[in-house]
């Protein structure tokens, strides 16, 4: 059976500023591949495509991992009739949504003023584009960047457009551009370009500045081109499409996508009646492919090298980035443990290249390093990996030593390490006085220093092991038995008096004391014997799905789009729309409550998720609420990644085959199922 006919690319990118289905985008890209494309529809923002749009202003080569993060390296193609515009406000044409054809593995959408076809399927760092013109007569195709500088030319002797982009967000992206080529396939460029803007414009085979852009003239009725990037030079670019097309056609490659897509969606396969959970299903898993991005090439030498952007150069080794570890950490590569373990070895290595190059291990990179969310919970992913016997060697001995640095020493900079680090170390907690956000980066350090604690005996480091095994409990220094929440302290071990369990913000991330107080997956058992016995922490679990999802909005004066998301599906304070909230309902299974667990993970799959447009209760975030619903679906869930276990809620669907191996998580008794009964399929029978 092919799963391709059940993605729908478009899933969750319904979403807008103040509410968000998925804050998603339609990618046609490679898995993991560095160079994504998708319809850009209206740039005036960061949500820059909307299924609902009837105008498109090109086709944008993105890197974005999120509109909140933003894109870089970009740029735009746009097929043009008559009187080229560079502005995207003056050349956008009317498309038919409904007509387009947005997957995986092939792009294709029909430009009405320019009255042409426009077909691109992707390569690891590019793609192969065609346009085919209803008819022959004053064509063009513009190129043109999404923002900041254009620096380009074309040489008409060897048919190729040579540009480059400086875009990004970023101000740890020392030096940075996107080298880009174009190498058309067949005589469609002749004449002389029209280069510069909308104000200023001549014919000439070169240009650069703020805004520039290209139009080249089309001869004839079809024009075909290969693009690759590069972020290291133009040379580096050529041989990226030496390796990418290898003398292929855009056919041939168009079949390897597909059947590589089919694969990686075939990893786990799923049996049911139901064919809009069939949708859902392998539109989640879609997108479980598409982040981390490779960030690295491939040299002369066949070795990988990578552009490094804390200082500019050009270092050995793979780099990955457009990823940000808050989310992920908790089902994306507790996912790849499963079922694309090489790839995770990698990744893993290429976040200890990163500690390399810039003395600290990434928390949110996207190209830089971006620290836009809190801690570092990327002890969690190589933790995960450690114990899972993925990440080894040198390379774990390496990605040790960061997090024994980042666990001890305040960062210079906050968009790395721990916040308030010290200050958790001296006192067991981060005071109110030393960092917003306080209880979160304590429970955070404190899931963090038992990462470190379990890598340590892993590593026959016993003497770290206990000393951190012990700050691992730290997190019950911010409990308060008296209203059943982890609060705020002060320097002087006080409790913030102005508490309310609803406000959201100021002491916690994303949420309120309802989401964040249960924030200790490395030892639940630990956090229910705070609440007096386990009966009493299932009540207040119990509570926590009952209470209406009030919020106030306290630290962040004014409402944030989680807030209305929480309040919309209405599962009481079990924000599902956000990461914070993703355990809770497998809490109950992991103190023995494996029913209850099913009945909340039914019900939330059911009513929360879909495979349409908004098909999401929130924001996506780069695979992890694709995979809570995967997850869930399968009947298994990585309560504390880190830990060689899943907990047990049984599964949605009538069979499952990992890797191809029958897997029934309702074969098992008791509530836990060990990593290596699913990995090593060591399935027991009924």
């Amino acid at each position: 059976m092919g799963y391709l006919q059940f993605v729908n690319t478009k899933q969750g990118s319904d979403s807008v500023m103040r509410f968000s289905n998925g804050n998603t985008l339609p990618l046609t890209q490679q898995p993991f591949g560095m160079a994504a494309f998708t319809p850009q529809t209206d740039a005036s923002s960061s949500w820059f495509y909307h299924p609902k749009h009837r105008s498109c202003e090109g086709v944008r080569l993105t890197h974005q991992p999120s509109p909140w993060i933003g894109d870089y390296g970009s740029f735009v193609l746009m097929p043009q009739k008559f009187e080229p515009k560079f502005d995207r406000g003056a050349r956008w044409s009317g498309f038919r949504p409904e007509d387009a054809v947005l997957q995986p593995h092939y792009l294709s959408l029909t430009f009405l003023r320019s009255r042409c076809r426009f077909e691109l399927t992707p390569t690891c760092r590019g793609g192969w584009f065609r346009i085919r013109f209803r008819d022959g007569k004053e064509n063009y195709l513009s190129v043109l960047p999404v923002r900041d500088d254009f620096s380009g030319r074309y040489d008409p002797e060897t048919k190729t457009l040579y540009f480059t982009v400086n875009n990004t967000n970023d101000e740890h992206a020392v030096n940075f551009r996107m080298y880009v080529v174009i190498r058309f396939q067949n005589d469609g460029i002749s004449g002389m370009p029209i280069v510069g803007t909308d104000l200023v414009n001549t014919h000439a085979l070169s240009i650069s500045g703020e805004m520039a852009g290209i139009h080249l003239p089309v001869s004839g009725d079809c024009i075909e081109g290969q693009i690759s990037t590069s972020y290291i030079s133009f040379e580096q670019a050529e041989r990226n499409a030496r390796q990418d097309f290898a003398e292929q056609t855009f056919e041939s490659i168009l079949k390897r996508n597909a059947a590589e897509w089919e694969e990686r969606l075939s990893r786990i396969e799923i049996e049911t009646k139901d064919e809009d959970q069939l949708r859902t299903f392998y539109s989640c898993m879609y997108r479980a492919f598409l982040y981390p991005h490779k960030c690295y090439e491939i040299d002369e030498a066949g070795k990988p090298i990578h552009f490094a952007p804390y200082d500019g150069s050009v270092r050995p080794g793979v780099r990955y980035t457009d990823n940000g570890f808050w989310d992920t950490y908790r089902t994306v590569y507790p996912f790849f443990a499963l079922v694309a373990k090489e790839e995770y070895r990698e990744m893993c290595e290429a976040y200890v290249n990163d500690y390399r190059d810039c003395g600290w291990l990434p928390r949110w990179p996207a190209m830089g390093e971006r620290g836009c969310m809190p801690s570092t919970l990327i002890d969690a992913t190589l933790c995960d990996a450690a114990v899972k016997g993925i990440l080894t060697g040198e390379p774990l001995e390496k990605a040790f030593e960061g997090m024994l640095k980042h666990a001890t020493v305040n960062a210079p900079n906050d968009d790395f390490g721990r916040s308030g680090c010290e200050e958790y170390v001296q006192r067991g907690y981060v005071p109110i006085e030393a960092h917003r956000e306080s209880v979160n980066l304590t429970l955070d350090a404190a899931y963090g220093d038992w990462c470190i604690a379990t890598i340590a005996r892993l590593l026959g480091r016993d003497a770290i092991a206990e000393a951190y095994e012990k700050r691992a409990k730290n997190y019950k220094n911010l409990f308060d038995p008296e209203t059943g929440f982890m609060r705020a302290k002060h320097r002087n071990g006080s409790f913030r008096a102005d508490f309310s369990p609803t406000g959201w913000g100021r002491d916690y991330t994303e949420g309120s004391a309802w989401q964040n107080s249960f924030a200790v997956p490395h030892d639940v058992e630990g956090l229910a014997a705070l609440y007096g016995s386990r009966d009493a922490f299932l009540q207040k679990l119990n509570e926590l799905f009952e209470t209406a999802p009030d919020y106030e909005v306290v630290g962040y004066g004014g409402e944030i789009h989680e807030m209305t998301e929480m309040a919309a599906a209405d599962f009481g304070q079990c924000a599902i729309s956000n990461q914070p909230s993703f355990h809770l309902p497998f809490l109950y299974a992991e103190l023995g409550e494996v029913d209850r667990s099913h009945f909340w993970t039914e019900k939330l799959c059911r009513e929360a998720f879909s495979w349409r447009d908004d098909g999401f209760p929130g924001d996506e975030d780069n695979g992890t609420t694709a995979l809570w619903y995967v997850f869930s679906t399968i009947g298994i869930y990585p309560l504390c990644p880190g830990k060689n276990e899943y907990v047990r809620t049984g599964k949605l669907v009538d069979a499952v085959r990992i890797l191809g191996v029958p897997f029934d998580a309702d074969a098992f008794h008791g509530n836990k199922i060990l990593y290596q009964d699913i990995a090593g399929r060591q399935i027991p029978q009924k």
